[in-house]
């Protein structure tokens, strides 16, 4: 072998390292770490906060090219907690989530664009049979190793949604004409998730 061959061996070898080095990699959402919580407001005078505790997802992440990175989220709509047993149990109820018939709560993005200094998941966002195409703004929080030695990667993400255009619409006016459960959601997701 010429060491012209050679040189050209070399070069080569290190691009496809760097290509490899570069190339996305895929991680699973850790929920004992990660959490899904939403705000939405009560009698308009206040906010009720409540958040879903199953769900699971991937991420997948090119640090170099941020738009050929995705995430996939599945939430167990029964999984919905405000602390108070009977305001659950109506959430569950087919005046809302309808979770016998409604399961699961999913997202899978299509395209990932920088938005000034963040970024936003655009995809489908699919609850109560209806699915509707949602952006979720997030930033990146960090990778880091955990004592084992497992990769973990933090992002954190809003999202306020109509919940009207998922055919939630259970409501009661209330004698000053307002309404007893706001339209609006606003979504927060705080996500650690390990390398797979």
């Amino acid at each position: 072998m010429t060491k012209h061959i050679r040189s050209i061996l070399a070069v080569v070898f290190s691009l496809f390292s760097a290509t490899a080095a570069f190339s996305s990699d895929s991680y699973s959402i850790d929920t004992a770490h990660s959490s899904i919580v939403f705000s939405i407001r009560h009698m308009a005078i206040s906010n009720v906060k409540g958040r879903f505790t199953d769900f699971s997802g991937t991420l997948v992440y090119d640090e170099q090219d941020i738009s050929k990175s995705s995430v996939e989220l599945t939430i167990k709509a029964a999984s919905i907690n405000t602390d108070v047993k009977q305001r659950d149990d109506h959430l569950r109820s087919a005046d809302f989530f309808d979770v016998a018939k409604y399961a699961d709560i999913t997202f899978k993005s299509t395209r990932i664009e920088k938005k000034g200094e963040a970024y936003a998941a655009i995809g489908m966002l699919t609850m109560h049979g209806v699915s509707k195409e949602v952006a979720i703004a997030f930033k990146i929080g960090g990778k880091t190793k955990d004592m084992a030695g497992a990769i973990h990667l933090g992002a954190q993400g809003t999202l306020t949604i109509n919940r009207q255009d998922y055919d939630i619409s259970w409501n009661k006016t209330l004698d000053n004409g307002e309404l007893l459960v706001g339209n609006d959601v606003q979504i927060e997701l705080n996500i650690e998730a390990v390398k797979k």
